[in-house]
């Protein structure tokens, strides 16, 4: 066999073998994401009416608010959280406020937040619903944050590379730097697609641990 058509041969093997990883690590994290989801959904079915409740009777407007993120390949889809902003949350974000938000899709000390959504965020409470995304398969346990639009601008060419890989619950980002990390100095792109350039399964599991310690010393949480 002449050395071009072997090398060729090793190649396409080679292919087929990274292809065949790559399956089993979609399907098995999927599987686990369905089986995780439905027992979340279920045990903590007390906690989500306790939060309903508790949103209906200390402001007005619906408990789950609805928004519209970026998935895998650029497909949209309705992302579910508690709501944690008075209803007229929009109409307040204007000015030098609408400014600072759009920088980093954050705001601190956010003055839209009610008494019980500050709480809910300090806690991440607020994403609870989002195992129903997970369930139905919007959403993964584990991957970059699920974005807004407008958020595309800040990925350029890399948007792609940030869009082939399912979103998270959470991801690298968000257990390792969360808000205290953002667009403006470039590190919160660097660390989701370094996500997407190495995620496994070692990598999904350190990613899961770290997630608790973040979210019980509460560190950036906004």
């Amino acid at each position: 066999m002449p050395p071009e058509d072997l090398s060729a041969v090793v190649e396409q093997e080679q292919e087929v073998a990274s292809f065949s990883k790559e399956g089993f690590y979609v399907f098995v994290k999927r599987t686990m994401d369905i089986l995780i989801s439905a027992v979340a959904l279920i045990v903590l079915s007390p906690v989500f009416l306790i939060v309903t409740i508790i949103i209906r009777a200390t402001s007005p407007g619906p408990a789950i608010f609805v928004q519209e993120r970026i998935g895998k390949d650029g497909v949209p889809f309705r992302m579910y959280k508690f709501r944690s902003m008075v209803e007229n949350a929009e109409e307040l974000l204007k000015g030098e406020l609408k400014e600072k938000y759009e920088k980093e899709f954050k705001l601190h000390d956010d003055p839209r937040l009610t008494k019980i959504g500050k709480w809910l965020r300090h806690t991440s409470l607020d994403e609870l619903p989002q195992f129903l995304n997970i369930f139905v398969g919007d959403l993964s346990l584990i991957g970059p944050r699920p974005i807004l639009e407008n958020e595309l601008q800040y990925y350029g060419s890399r948007a792609d590379k940030l869009l082939s890989a399912k979103p998270g619950l959470t991801g690298y980002w968000q257990a390792y730097a969360r808000n205290d990390s953002g667009y403006e100095n470039d590190h919160r792109q660097q660390m989701e697609l370094y996500y997407v350039d190495h995620k496994s399964f070692a990598l999904d599991v350190k990613i899961f641990f770290k997630t608790f310690s973040t979210v019980v010393s509460r560190r950036g949480a906004n």
